[in-house]
């Protein structure tokens, strides 16, 4: 398969096929629906839907419950799910701390563990230790130089029971299509046969699902192939304070890496990326996940030591598995609805920037309904700018980490080490500003987004030369 640079991607405006079971169909135009829809209250008792119930979801239901608005979240299944992503990034604890979280009780309630830096280790064993810079922490900055890794199921269930206190509503339920006139969205409809009306509605239903991008087919820009992450949960003596990332493959390839995220102090979450096609082809010559799985471990002593006494104390297998393609999409608004989370930018893992993204969306979509709980429609520019910043941020993380990290021109030419200084110096700067800036407004979203793409813009230029300078011999090509 071959990598495309993120300048060069086409903008793919999907067809959704009239048997997928999230499929968004639109109705004809009804004016009386459509001028009823606009009256909260009137076809409805609610003044916002939500679907999804993930960290985007649920940010999105504390920050309008709290405001006074009347919500209801329809999840698809009551807590079945094995969410991934549990290394934040440093914008993180605020935001949490925003819906009520600080760090300090996470960590007390045994929720999260210290994340004080980042450990890249090398195949010969050396290891490169990520830091942020003192200077961060002082005037005018003022970054908390800690943040935190978490243990994603007892954190949703938190939120879970902060949601229900603020007076949510809550329902289990599938949506079979979605209905709507002039791009306006009119009612959800579920597999139950259950209809759901509101003035409003945010869709946090994840990548998998995106709900409203399928059914308006907004365009998206895709990165990388497609990747799958095995993982499991092992017991150690005594974990580190921060994230490691195992990185076991030549220069010339694309990477595949092997994650140690302590979610607690004596248990560690860890996990294997690797392309799906790599899967694949392992897996039509015989192999169980789990042997491919213990394949990798078996090249970290550590890990493979604590994989097998796991095994000698009888403990059931638990491996879990998904599978990803980073995605964004261009547009994630419409007059009366928003996009927030994985359903507007899926943002690679090992960025750390999923969680962070997700509050950071449902704090500015929750934001201009508050704004607009008045009007008939969302204020356009708003919107615009709201896709505009969503836009970038996905951008410049995944065609980054791409284009520095997983694939080699880059890491040949420096090294890995040398490359993850020039992948996370720009990142956290970006993830920094936008802290500080907090860029709502045209003029400060305009000046970020054009930032963004400047270093976006460098690291293609930077990616070309590399590759063009490399070797012939040296040359790869992704099958």
């Amino acid at each position: 398969m071959k990598i495309i640079l993120s300048m060069e991607l086409p903008l793919h405006r999907p067809m959704v096929p009239n048997h997928h079971p999230a499929q968004a169909l639109s109705v004809a135009r009804r004016p009386s629906l459509v001028q009823n829809s606009l009256k909260a209250g009137s076809l409805s008792t609610y003044d916002v839907i939500v679907v999804g119930s993930g960290v985007a979801g649920m940010a999105a239901c504390l920050h309008l419950a709290r405001s006074g608005m009347r919500v209801l979240s329809l999840e698809a299944d009551a807590g079945t799910d094995s969410p991934v992503g549990e290394s934040l990034d440093w914008s993180s604890p605020d935001l949490l701390a925003a819906l009520g979280l600080p760090m300090d009780q996470l960590i007390g309630e045994g929720i999260a563990t210290y994340k004080r830096h980042v450990i890249l280790r090398m195949p010969d064993g050396r290891e490169q230790h990520y830091v942020p810079g003192e200077w961060l922490g002082r005037s005018p900055w003022n970054v908390n130089l800690a943040t935190i890794h978490v243990d994603r199921q007892r954190l949703n269930r938190v939120l879970h029971e902060l949601v229900a206190q603020a007076g949510v509503h809550t329902r289990v339920a599938r949506i079979a299509r979605v209905e709507s006139a002039d791009r306006r969205i009119l009612a959800l409809c579920t597999t139950s046969g259950e209809r759901f009306e509101a003035p409003w509605f945010i869709d946090a239903s994840g990548s998998a699902a995106a709900l409203f991008p399928r059914h308006f087919r907004l365009p998206f820009r895709e990165f990388g192939p497609q990747k799958v992450a095995l993982w499991d949960y092992l017991t150690v003596s005594k974990s580190l304070e921060g994230t490691t990332l195992n990185a076991d493959q030549p220069d010339c390839s694309y990477l595949e890496w092997v994650w140690q995220i302590p979610i607690h102090p004596q248990v560690i979450s860890v996990g294997y990326v690797a392309r799906a096609e790599t899967i694949r082809e392992q897996r039509r010559a015989g192999e169980s996940l789990e042997a491919i799985f213990d394949r990798q471990l078996a090249c970290f002593p550590e890990l493979a030591e604590a994989r097998k006494q796991q095994r000698q104390r009888g403990e059931p297998a638990t491996l879990r598995t998904t599978t990803f393609r980073c995605r964004v999409h261009s547009e994630s608004a419409g007059p009366n609805w928003l996009i927030v989370g994985e359903s507007a930018a899926m943002v690679d893992p090992m960025t750390s920037n999923g969680v962070t993204a997700a509050l950071r969306h449902a704090a500015e979509a929750s934001s201009l309904i508050l704004r607009a709980r008045n009007r008939h429609e969302l204020p356009g520019l708003g919107t615009w700018l709201y896709s505009r910043r969503i836009a970038a941020l996905g951008l410049f993380f995944n065609s980054g980490i791409e284009q520095v990290i997983y694939d080699w021109p880059i890491r040949r030419r420096v090294g890995i080490a040398r490359a993850g200084d020039i992948y996370t110096i720009p990142a956290w700067l970006m993830n920094l500003v936008y802290a500080r800036m907090r860029p709502v407004g045209p003029i400060k979203t305009m000046l970020y987004t054009s930032a963004t793409a400047l270093m976006r813009r460098t690291l293609a230029i930077f990616y070309w030369f590399s590759k063009r300078k490399a070797p012939a011999k040296a040359v790869c090509t992704i099958p």
